[in-house]
């Protein structure tokens, strides 16, 4: 929050228990903003290490026993997109507040159904179809699958049968998008909507990742491009999904002929967007964000921006193989233990970890990050 600290008296929310789907790094700002505002947590992962209960959280029928075990007063899904729509389920079910109903929460996590509704709105988005790419080259997607995975962009008709045939394997109901591939440097907006009204904390530029469509490489503040624009769009967006209440993250690229949206999640940013934005900005997306998956009102002042220093988050790519220890500066964080093996990085999962820095310039700050990621060394077998 703009003022600091989520322990003031006023924010606090002790003795109510929020069921939290997903214990990974994506989700760790979210637990750490519940807990600091004395809320007790119970995670859902299906991971024993990262979760208080070994439930998956894309597992209706687990997280509804849980939370009723549990006796929460609210449901979160801080970091990636399917357990949204679980959460707004159980929330539904339990008589729970909740800052989705489930009919919004099933839009905001399928992608045919946001181009559809982005369509009828008049928002800019990439030419999509059902029966082939509109054009080459194209991006080829499973409809109902996160990010990255079974993504491919295919320059010509020979690669289009794997490609479809991937997406159609990895689609919960067999359905192949097929997208226009936008040119034009990406964006991320992260914002809040209250009583329908959305607010727009940072607008952060997404670099991605050589050899690795789509995976962000970095998050850098500011934007240095046309935020302006890109948070119109993001407005519009996001409305034109019926969003009401509630964090949002807008994945935009600023194309020649203007911004055009690549994504909308009802969600905080998996690349651990709501610390970056905390740090330069003072919104707390992670502790609004717990104050409205229990019902407590969040208030527009908390999500004025302000003044902060340039922000740079720098993920780490791990070479392929068995982790057997990593050394790092302090700013550096790692995902994974020694026994880890990595393969080749295809989706942002893959990633090992990042490094956060802060600095007056823009510029100060890339080289910042860059140099500490640099500094990070793997051992592997």
């Amino acid at each position: 929050m703009v003022d600091g600290s989520p322990g003031r008296r006023e924010d606090r929310a002790d003795g109510l228990t929020l069921d939290v789907l997903g214990g990974g790094p994506a989700q760790r700002h979210a637990i750490d903003a519940a807990q600091a505002l004395g809320v007790r947590t119970v995670v859902c992962d299906a991971n024993p290490a990262r979760g208080d209960v070994a439930v998956s959280s894309e597992d209706v029928e687990g997280v509804l026993r849980t939370a009723r075990e549990a006796g929460a007063r609210g449901l979160i899904a801080p970091g990636t997109d399917w357990p949204v729509r679980v959460a707004a389920e159980v929330a539904e079910e339990l008589d729970l507040p909740h800052p989705l109903d489930l009919a919004t929460a099933q839009i905001a996590t399928d992608k045919l159904a946001q181009r559809e509704r982005l369509a009828a709105a008049g928002v800019p988005q990439p030419a999509w179809s059902l029966a082939g790419p509109p054009s080459f080259p194209a991006v080829v997607k499973a409809a109902d699958r996160q990010g990255q995975r079974a993504m491919s962009i295919v320059s010509h008709g020979d690669e289009l049968a794997e490609a479809a045939a991937r997406a159609r394997r990895a689609s919960r109901a067999g359905v192949v998008l097929y997208e226009e591939f936008v040119r034009g440097p990406e964006v991320t907006v992260n914002g809040f909507a209250v009583d329908g009204r959305h607010h727009v904390a940072a607008v952060t530029a997404r670099d991605h990742f050589d050899g690795a469509a789509g995976v962000a490489q970095r998050h850098v503040f500011p934007s240095g491009l046309d935020d302006a624009s890109a948070a119109r769009t993001a407005d519009a967006a996001v409305a034109s999904l019926g969003i009401r209440s509630g964090p949002t993250y807008t994945q935009i690229v600023l194309s020649p002929d203007g911004p055009r949206v690549m994504e909308v999640a009802a969600r905080l940013g998996g690349g651990h967007d709501s610390e970056l934005v905390r740090i330069a900005t003072g919104v707390d997306l992670a502790t609004a964000a717990v104050r409205a998956a229990l019902g407590i009102p969040v208030q527009e002042g908390d999500l004025a921006p302000s003044a902060g220093p340039a922000c740079v988050i720098e993920f780490l790519r791990a070479p392929a193989g068995v982790l057997a220890g990593v050394s790092g500066p302090p700013e550096a964080t790692f995902y994974h233990p020694p026994g880890h093996v990595y393969g080749p990085l295809r989706v942002a999962t893959d990633r090992a970890g990042y490094v956060i820095r802060t600095a007056p310039t823009r510029e100060e700050a890339l080289a910042q990050a860059r140099t500490a990621a640099e500094a990070v060394s793997f051992e592997v077998t």
